[in-house]
């Protein structure tokens, strides 16, 4: 059987993950592989993330290049931080598991960063 081709993007976070569920499909006996997709948000450095997908004029400026892997068969799955997904998927994909969180009550509540005072920690 050939290896599972896990598509991931290449920053320190996204490859935990991906290794993550490399582990999960190895315990269940299956070879896979990953392999590291550049996408439009890695490539532009120019400009704060909050503005990328203005300058770029699209949204999923961090999955785009992952979903046209998936779509033409170059990689077998994916492993992406939920928060980036469109609510939208390209005709063909689908959101196929979540893995359960370490601590659902993992969140962050706080003021604005602006309306901190310096040297806020």
């Amino acid at each position: 059987m050939k290896p599972l081709v896990i598509g991931s993007r290449g920053s320190k976070l996204a490859l935990w993950q991906a290794r993550w569920v490399e582990d999960r499909l190895r315990e269940a006996g299956r070879e896979t592989r990953i392999e590291i997709i550049k996408t439009s948000g890695d490539k532009i450095t120019d400009v704060a993330l909050a503005q990328v997908g203005a300058k770029t004029g699209s949204k999923g400026v961090f999955t785009k290049e992952i979903e046209d892997a998936l779509l033409d068969g170059s990689i077998d799955l994916a492993v992406h931080s939920l928060k980036d997904l469109p609510t939208e998927l390209p005709e063909g994909l689908m959101l196929a598991t979540v893995p359960e969180r370490e601590d659902p009550r993992d969140a962050l509540v706080g003021f604005r960063l602006a309306d901190l005072p310096e040297g806020a920690r």
